[in-house]
């Protein structure tokens, strides 16, 4: 029996995430819904495992899906061909990985990307209002793919402490955005992360090493990592270096790891 979908009002808190509408329900994985989101709101969402997806004229749908699709940077698969285009790009002169330079762009770039099975875009207004006003914050963070100075691929993602959440990914160029999310496995590598947020299964991701596993186990891993120190959000060579190997020119000065802290 499918029980009534809370409707939360702007200071109440989010129902517990073992409420969610199941297999039995009309949309699996739907928590509440409601008409606030903003920073605040986002931020106790994400450190409970719950995040907000809606279209235009939809109010507020808060989700928590069993089971959970994740990428464990150690387990990340770097594959030949994917590995041949990281170290072209990293010994490329002109081609660079920067951090939250260009974030709203990002977003923007991300609204406008077809999707297969969407009409439209769940990255309405609302949606870059309150992830702006949270990367304001130092909580969301852009990872962006630049070759000769022009901005061709990326990626924005939600962190607490050390628990990261991706969001969405474009692509101007081929394999721009995988680019972006190899870096991001190779910062949360040498960051200590153990899980990137991918929300729901997909064969791209599966492909690429992302996995299920149950809420719970994500749930508590989200509830140990949002109260550690944060995440350095800086990107030096040392990372491609940690993930693909040095490069073979003995004579690259190589920059050293920023201390993480614990």
């Amino acid at each position: 029996m499918t029980h009534a979908l809370p409707w939360l009002l702007p200071a109440q808190e989010f129902p517990p995430i073992d409420t969610t509408w199941s297999d039995r329900d009309p949309i699996p994985g739907l928590l509440a819904a409601g008409n606030t989101l903003d920073a605040a709101h986002l931020r106790r969402a994400y450190s409970q495992g719950i995040f907000p997806w809606f279209s235009e004229g939809q109010p507020v749908l808060w989700w928590s899906p069993n089971p959970r699709m994740v990428l464990h940077p150690q387990e990340f698969r770097l594959r030949r061909s994917l590995r041949k285009t990281l170290q072209k790009f990293r010994d490329t002169r002109g081609c660079e990985i920067r951090i939250d330079s260009a974030f709203s762009t990002v977003m923007q770039h991300c609204a406008q990307t077809p999707r297969e099975g969407q009409s439209g875009t769940w990255i309405v207004q609302s949606i870059v209002d309150a992830y702006s006003e949270l990367h304001r914050q130092g909580a969301a963070h852009s990872v962006e793919t630049w070759i000769d100075d022009k901005l061709v691929g990326g990626l924005y993602c939600v962190a607490l402490g050390r628990a990261v959440f991706g969001e969405s990914m474009f692509s101007l160029q081929s394999d721009a955005s995988k680019i972006a999310l190899s870096a991001l496995v190779a910062m949360c590598r040498a960051q200590d992360v153990p899980q990137i947020d991918c929300q729901q299964a997909t064969a791209h991701l599966s492909f690429m090493g992302g996995r299920e596993i149950a809420r719970s186990e994500f749930a508590e891993i989200v509830e140990q990592q949002h109260r550690r120190a944060d995440m350095q959000w800086q990107f030096t060579s040392v990372y491609w270096d940690q993930l693909l190997g040095p490069q073979t020119d003995t004579q690259q000065t190589h920059v050293p790891l920023p201390a993480a802290p614990a």
